[in-house]
């Protein structure tokens, strides 16, 4: 849930504000996280008071932490010296600290409630669940939950070399990365690991070993990754979907993700594991 609070309690507390305006996060200019501060020091804030909420704890180590504050601003741009909109992804990437457990969260949490306005049962208008992250509909009782959706991420590796891919969406970026995709209903986390890169670039694989998982909030995806070596066949990349894909030796790797993301780790746990052959 996110726990809407008094106007006493919000002035008294220096926090950590999330604030929405449509897909992107208001900072100060200048900065590379979100901001820390009291809500005097917000100042376009006090028209919206009623839409602050506040940003539950993970655990509870998360709650002896600084509280954090969530605003959405809708569709409204602001205005305000000092003030900036810059990109989710883009913050993702930059505050570090924050990038997950705060930020991704809390615009998962935004995403849900965008979306979740009306009924999908019955089609009458929600309202916010007090005590859970929840919207529910009092004319047919249906209650709707935030939408996780799991994602198989990848690292295949022959010998001294990995496999990686770029997506169409990275022509320009020219980037590279670990193939990854959506896990369909009915099916286990292992068999879509086969699926998708047998889709994506027409190889076999074997030996799966799990790593690790990361939330991303693209918009509600939990990544879940995977290390797994070739077996057999030859690279054909899915049309419409990867632009090029290649056998890279591990000295001489394209453009690839940054360590904050899974892929980025992936390969670099990769990497270490062909070295240390």
């Amino acid at each position: 849930m996110m726990i809407k609070l008094d106007e006493m309690k919000l002035t008294s507390q220096q926090a950590m504000w999330v604030v929405f305006s449509r897909g992107k996060i208001v900072i100060q200019e200048s900065s590379e996280s979100i901001p820390v501060a009291y809500l005097s020091e917000i100042p376009f804030l006090a028209s919206y008071i009623d839409d602050i909420h506040q940003l539950p704890p993970l655990n509870e180590t998360a709650q002896r932490d600084m509280p954090v504050f969530v605003v959405d601003l809708g569709a409204e741009h602001i205005e305000e010296p000092g003030w900036e909109r810059v990109s989710l992804r883009q913050l993702l990437f930059a505050d570090y600290e924050n990038a997950f457990s705060v930020i991704g969260r809390a615009w998962q949490y935004i995403h849900f409630l965008r979306t979740h306005q009306f009924c999908g049962q019955c089609g009458a208008k929600t309202e916010r669940v007090d005590w859970e992250m929840a919207m529910h509909c009092h004319r047919c009782q249906h209650r709707s939950y935030p939408r996780v959706s799991p994602c198989i991420i990848v690292s295949i590796h022959n010998n001294e070399k990995i496999l990686l891919a770029k997506g169409v969406r990275h022509r320009e970026s020219n980037m590279y990365s670990t193939l990854a995709g959506f896990v369909e209903s009915g099916e286990s986390l292992e068999q879509a690991v086969h699926r998708e890169v047998f889709e994506e670039v027409g190889v076999e694989v074997k030996n799966l070993r799990y790593y690790s998982s990361q939330p991303w909030p693209f918009p509600h995806s939990l990544m879940v990754g995977f290390i797994a070596e070739y077996e057999r066949g030859e690279i054909r990349c899915q049309e419409n979907e990867i632009d090029d894909a290649q056998w890279f030796d591990i000295n001489d790797l394209p453009t690839i993700p940054p360590k904050i993301s899974i892929a980025g780790q992936l390969i670099a746990e990769t990497v270490s594991l062909i070295t240390d052959k």
